[in-house]
């Protein structure tokens, strides 16, 4: 089944958005399999607004899902890594978009896993140009999130609020086509995903958590693996189909860590939640934290339930 078929059968409020995202992902697929030739490695000569040197396919992507913003009328309103504020799109639209446009940039030139991750939400103001308060909205309020993995194949992860679907790119037909209707996250794994290299610098839990994955136990299949790509997408993508946990904690001394709380902790909470798995930013679930700005940064630590639970233990204790 293709996803333009999926939604005539399943439609929702925010069907014609993610149809629109979809299709923008589908340009920059082709792109990042086509970089080189199309001169979009490397990075440009600017720096966006979390200090970091922006890839010229980070800008690409950027572009492509604003277009794709701009292209379906119930977008209000697009918040994105790469631009400092926020965009308004349609002033009588109901919903705006927070996005990651290029999840993992930093892979680009070694060709690995890369994606875009979105997260959706209701605008609070009526109409007319989207302020700050429509963006700043908790992850319990949110009503579409998903992301896209631009690896081996290009997939397609995406929750409207009931169950989690997958669906996968068919460069045949040109149509991203149902490869799973209710994707669930193993409720165990064996797996822990970490940068162990940076240890020192995190929190005391982490430590204990990770001598706790490492520890030799044969009754729970201890010690786990370790796998890390470092890009949220690809560690993630792995995370729902194996099982296992996702971890980028906070440093010592500093509570809020370095991913992004809007376009990419929120989302992948809500997609886990769904999948039957859990978000924490330690001691609380990222979908009950109240965001105050937009690019603030979270800690995370996502995955499958007992082994979030486990940090969580281990956090509290």
């Amino acid at each position: 089944m293709t996803l333009q078929d999926f939604f005539k059968n399943n439609p929702t409020p925010i069907s014609g958005l993610i149809a629109s995202f979809a299709n923008g992902s589908i340009k920059i697929s082709e792109s990042v399999r086509n970089a080189a030739t199309l001169s979009l490695t490397g990075s440009l000569d600017e720096v966006n607004v979390q200090g970091e040197i922006v890839q010229k396919l980070d800008d690409f992507s950027n572009r492509v899902m604003m277009d794709a913003c701009h292209n379906e009328p119930s977008v209000a309103g697009y918040l994105s890594e790469e631009n400092e504020g926020i965009t308004s799109i349609h002033e009588s639209g109901e919903y705006v978009i927070a996005v990651d446009p290029l999840d993992g940039s930093s892979n680009i030139d070694v060709a690995a896993p890369i994606g875009t991750i979105f997260a959706v939400w209701k605008r609070k103001s009526k109409s007319g140009a989207v302020d700050e308060s429509d963006f700043l909205q908790k992850g319990t309020d949110c009503v579409g999130a998903g992301f896209m993995l631009y690896g081996s194949s290009t997939l397609f992860l995406f929750s409207t609020g009931e169950g989690v679907r997958l669906f996968s790119y068919n460069t045949a037909s040109g149509q991203y086509e149902l490869v799973k209707d209710n994707l669930l996250l193993p409720e165990k794994g064996k797996i822990y995903s970490i940068n162990q290299g940076s240890m020192s610098k995190f929190e005391d839990a982490t430590t204990q958590f990770v001598n706790y994955c490492t520890a030799i136990e044969k009754a729970d299949s201890r010690p786990y693996s370790l796998r890390y790509i470092g890009s949220m997408v690809g560690d993630m993508y792995r995370t729902f189909v194996k099982g296992g946990v996702f971890l980028y904690p906070a440093t010592k001394g500093d509570k809020k860590g370095k991913l992004r709380l809007l376009y990419e902790c929120i989302p992948m909470s809500y997609l886990a939640e769904k999948a039957g798995g859990k978000g924490i930013d330690g001691a609380n679930r990222i979908l009950d934290l109240q965001p105050v700005s937009l690019h603030e940064r979270s800690a995370i630590i996502i995955g499958s339930l007992e082994l979030v639970n486990k940090y969580q233990e281990i956090y509290n204790s």
